[in-house]
């Protein structure tokens, strides 16, 4: 009996030590948990790399933008690596480029199974939530696997009045304008009790995508600017460049088109004709002062819970845009305005704010989850082709990458542009648009010296001159495929069946 009694003390007195160890256990993943630094991740759509203050923009004014570069990291080029927005979200979640993680268009969803950066923060106990737009499935509003609490809305969304679905409990229209609702959403969110864990909070814009539609105070901003019409667009600019360029200034997607339903003749000195561009690129400016008001709330709102020196705020758009140039007006091309995005990092853990940074080496949106996963002490994604800035900020990468590739697949939904496949070093781009059935190339390639001509103004492809570049930058794409898992030899993409004048659907502009 004696034995029996001591053999059940031997097992209680080990079992609450395991109950003990598993209480010690529980604190200390809490503890960790709350060591790690919350993450606030600002997403805007199709705002190009110069349209803030910070980087230069003669009219646009956006302080408290600038502030998370000037007391952080300004990242002076950064690229997406698909000028498209679904594709660019996929990326910037996954750390892969769109053929590895399959989102290559705007109609297909995000796939449920593939890892993200906010399903690992998740998994670390981080509250996680995305407010606004997700776009990764045109109808699909429901709530996607890494997210706690998820809002957001069908397709593109209005810049008044949205339809928002409330993690698929509840499906209502708010009224008022797109950013400062999704903004009031986020703030209601981030004052909700936490239970002292870390969280990560994603905001997506619709500013400033088109149509353009500017707040009631914003409207007439920028009524006393003179806009010009871009000479890269006229017939004579456009003599050294691939047939599909001057096709497609007639299109939706060109400067000769019926997007916004507003005449654009081009060159077309008449009153109508110059009023016109303007309303376009002065209602494309006037979105983003709003998203700006939007940014100095929400810093404003961390000073005052005193979270904001333990946060990662990032600033970032998901691709750039032509807002004329070439004749274009849309993203998808190679070209440096469609491809360049913002990228601006606030953390004290990574740059003082009294020293901030300035980061001149090419980071792409394929390398942000990896960055927020090691600045957060979280273990890496596997098999994927970004890689982490921390070190390059902190100065003690030696290895970075000199060239990136970028592609793009055609749309049969949005038949403006044909197959991308693109290098791009610091001096050198080479830009080839493959037919897609591995036959020779139909198109004109095209060959820049973008240290020298940064608006890509002289095609060199057929200049003999430069014929050794060309030869290094075409073993330089190959290179640059074969690095992120594409065989040049069996590159599937789809066919191009030229560029048309055909409207796209109404549903999906």
């Amino acid at each position: 009996m004696r034995k029996f009694l001591f053999a059940n003390c031997i097992v209680a007195v080990a079992f609450l030590g395991f109950v003990a160890f598993l209480d010690f256990t529980g604190s200390l993943s809490k503890i960790c948990a709350q060591e790690r630094p919350n993450v606030l991740f600002i997403l805007t759509d199709d705002q190009r790399w110069d349209a803030l203050s910070i980087a230069g923009h003669p009219h646009l004014k956006t302080p408290n933008i600038d502030r998370i570069g000037r007391q952080g990291v300004y990242f002076r080029n950064a690229f997406c690596t698909t000028s498209l927005c679904s594709p660019s979200r996929a990326s910037i979640l996954s750390g892969l480029y769109a053929h590895n993680h399959g989102v290559t268009n705007n109609f297909t969803e995000y796939p449920s199974e593939l890892k993200s950066f906010p399903m690992v923060l998740q998994s670390l106990g981080y509250h996680t939530a995305y407010i606004g737009k997700w776009h990764m499935g045109e109808e699909n509003d429901e709530p996607r696997p890494g997210f706690d609490w998820f809002v957001t809305h069908k397709g593109q969304g209005k810049y008044f009045d949205t339809e928002f679905n409330f993690h698929g409990k509840e499906r209502k229209v708010v009224p008022g304008y797109y950013t400062h609702t999704v903004t009031q959403m986020a703030k209601d969110w981030l004052n909700r009790p936490k239970e002292n864990r870390p969280w990560c909070l994603m905001i997506g814009h619709k500013a400033p995508h088109s149509f353009y539609y500017p707040e009631p105070k914003y409207q007439k901003a920028f009524d006393d600017v003179q806009v010009t019409y871009p000479s890269s667009a006229s017939d004579e600019e456009l003599l050294d460049k691939p047939q599909w360029i001057r096709q497609r200034r007639n299109t939706w997607h060109g400067i000769y088109g019926p997007l916004f339903d507003w005449r654009k003749k081009f060159p077309d000195e008449s009153a109508q004709g110059v009023k016109d561009f303007e309303a376009m690129t002065r209602a494309y400016w006037g979105t983003i002062p709003s998203v700006d008001d939007s940014v100095g709330e929400l810093l404003g709102l961390l000073e005052q819970r005193g979270e904001l020196e333990r946060t990662i705020v990032v600033y970032m758009s998901d691709n750039g845009i032509l807002n004329g140039e070439h004749g274009m007006v849309d993203k998808r091309t190679a070209h440096e305005p469609s491809i360049r995005i913002i990228q601006l990092v606030r953390y004290p853990g990574l740059v003082s704010e009294t020293q901030p940074k300035v980061i001149d080496e090419p980071v792409l949106t394929v390398d942000l989850a990896p960055s927020i996963l090691e600045l957060c002490g979280a273990g890496p994604l596997e098999n994927i082709d970004g890689r982490s800035w921390k070190k390059l900020v902190q100065g003690t990468e030696d290895r970075w990458r000199k060239s990136f590739l970028y592609h793009y697949n055609y749309e049969k939904q949005f038949p403006y542009t044909p197959n991308v496949r693109c290098v791009r070093t610091r001096e050198w781009k080479y830009s080839r648009s493959p037919h897609g059935d591995q036959g020779a190339d139909r198109h004109l390639a095209e060959l820049y010296h973008i240290s020298e001509d940064p608006s890509e103004r002289r095609n060199l492809i057929d200049d003999p001159e430069y014929s050794e570049v060309l030869a290094l930058m075409k073993k330089e794409l190959i290179l640059a495929m074969s690095a992120v898992g594409l065989d040049p030899q069996n590159d599937t993409m789809p066919i191009d069946e030229g560029i048309k004048e055909a409207l796209p659907d109404q549903k999906i502009r």
